[in-house]
């Protein structure tokens, strides 16, 4: 079954930096390129990259980037026809320093994507996609639309809650699993930055509403943590040579829908997502390779005699969510 993300298109200027410029500091890039990025689309462009059939809902403007990020993304397998092309707008734009260890900052102009409303989200055709996966660089009204839908409260939903925006917290009911870093978990949980996986299980436990909810945390290179009823799924982390950590977590989510659109187990899935977002940071930029499926499970087999490949074949079925991890419940009325 399909995976529909909803998100933001921007056009990246990444920086390529000795390292990240302290403030008020000057330093000189060692080069600049151009990636079509923003969080939806990363994420949609990683769901394609795994197999899943991949629509995109979200805006550009009439320019000369819009049109650009759209041919690409067409171009990677992703459906564009819930794109909407905005007059009298500009096209997301984001502004990415990226230092020689592959750390990254980022700052954004939202342009186009803050134009995606709950009409377009009504006027997208949604049939046949069983997972619905959004972020918080659009509007809060279309992301509870989309989740709200009938197909949506069909399927299952994941809100990757980044950026972390405190008055964004009355979305977090409405998705099924939401997926944070350290720095979205302490600010949403209001505590401190947790340092480990441990650290961070009773703390993704005050982001849990409802019954049936799932928390992921996704800790760099440490892996990640599901937490839901039961007892919680820990991911190891996968050695990388990094070269860009630009959206590893978009990179995350992406394997995470498309596999358990096609039928895997959160554990499973969860798994796959976490070996996928490691080898994305071997390459420049946001964007994965078309390879990235092969690649995995390619690095998996590899690294471990036993790597289940057979998993990445699973027969397409409904979305099963972990029964430990939700009493056996998979999704909410």
């Amino acid at each position: 079954m399909g995976v529909c993300v909803l998100g933001s298109i921007n056009l990246d200027l990444v920086c390529r930096v000795p390292r990240i410029p302290l403030a008020g500091e000057t330093i000189l890039a060692e080069r600049l390129d151009r990636f079509v990025g923003g969080k939806g689309a990363n994420q949609a462009r990683a769901a394609a990259a795994w197999g899943a059939a991949s629509a995109l809902i979200g805006a550009v403007g009439r320019d000369e980037a819009g049109a650009m990020m759209l041919a690409d993304l067409a171009g990677a397998g992703v459906d564009v026809a819930g794109v909407a092309r905005l007059e009298g707008e500009d096209s997301g734009l984001a502004y990415i320093c990226v230092s020689a260890a592959g750390e990254n900052m980022i700052v954004v102009i939202s342009g186009a994507n803050q134009g995606v409303t709950a009409g377009q989200i009504a006027r997208t055709d949604l049939a046949g996609k069983a997972v619905f996966l959004a972020q918080l660089e659009t509007p809060a009204e279309a992301v509870a639309a989309m989740f709200s839908s009938p197909e949506g409260r069909a399927g299952v939903t994941i809100l990757n809650a980044a950026p972390a925006l405190p008055e964004r917290r009355t979305l977090l009911p409405l998705a099924d699993i939401i997926v944070v870093n350290q720095t979205e978990l302490a600010l949403f949980a209001g505590a401190e930055e947790p340092a480990s996986a441990e650290a961070a299980i009773p703390l993704a436990h005050r982001l849990i509403s409802r019954d049936g909810q799932t928390v992921i945390v996704t800790l760099g290179a440490a892996g990640a943590v599901a937490v839901g009823m039961g007892q919680p799924i820990i991911a190891p982390g996968h050695p990388a040579t990094v070269v860009d950590t630009t959206g590893a977590g978009d990179c995350f989510c992406g394997v995470l829908a498309a596999a358990l659109g096609e039928g895997l187990d959160l554990t499973a899935a969860l798994r796959w997502a976490n070996a996928a977002a490691a080898l994305s940071t071997e390459h420049p930029g946001a964007a994965v390779p078309r390879t990235l499926r092969a690649d995995t499970e390619s690095r998996l087999a590899r690294a471990s005699s036993d790597a289940p490949s057979a998993g990445l074949r699973a027969t397409v079925g409904p979305v099963v969510l972990h029964p430990p991890l939700h009493g056996g419940a998979t999704k909410r009325e």
